[in-house]
């Protein structure tokens, strides 16, 4: 699609996997400069609700997730989820950038353990996310 990914989202990711300084990061698709930009980064204190509405419930966003969980064996983990955000309600237009960006962008990003595709809300739950790191 010819979408560049802008040096800050990378480093904004490795923000997030290295040293853990967000919980999350949103990005867009900035049409003007055709570059996968940062939109939003969530502090580590905020938890999986506050990623959620964070997102806009009718245009689509690409979103990388720390989670952090307890295996039974009460080992502390974490795995990074890369999420594509594609409301139904969304632009034709924008599903279609999206989803033709999505493989080169998330082969920008080294170190993604789960990808979801969700089109509403429930296809990105916390039980999804929890089931999956299990």
């Amino acid at each position: 699609s010819g979408m560049g990914v802008a040096d800050h989202s990378k480093t904004t990711f490795m923000e997030l996997q290295r040293k853990k300084v967000h919980r999350y990061v949103i990005f867009k698709i900035d049409e003007s400069k055709k570059e996968v930009i940062v939109e939003k980064t969530g502090s580590p204190s905020l938890n999986y609700e506050d990623f959620r509405s964070s997102l806009p419930e009718d245009d689509c966003r690409y979103a990388v997730y720390d989670f952090d969980y307890v295996t039974p064996e009460n080992c502390q983990k974490s795995k990074i989820f890369f999420i594509a955000w594609s409301p139904s309600v969304s632009r034709i237009r924008a599903k279609m950038l999206y989803a033709t960006s999505k493989e080169p962008f998330r082969r920008q990003l080294e170190g993604i353990h789960y990808e979801i595709q969700a089109t509403d809300p429930t296809e990105m739950g916390i039980d999804v996310i929890k089931e999956r790191a299990n």
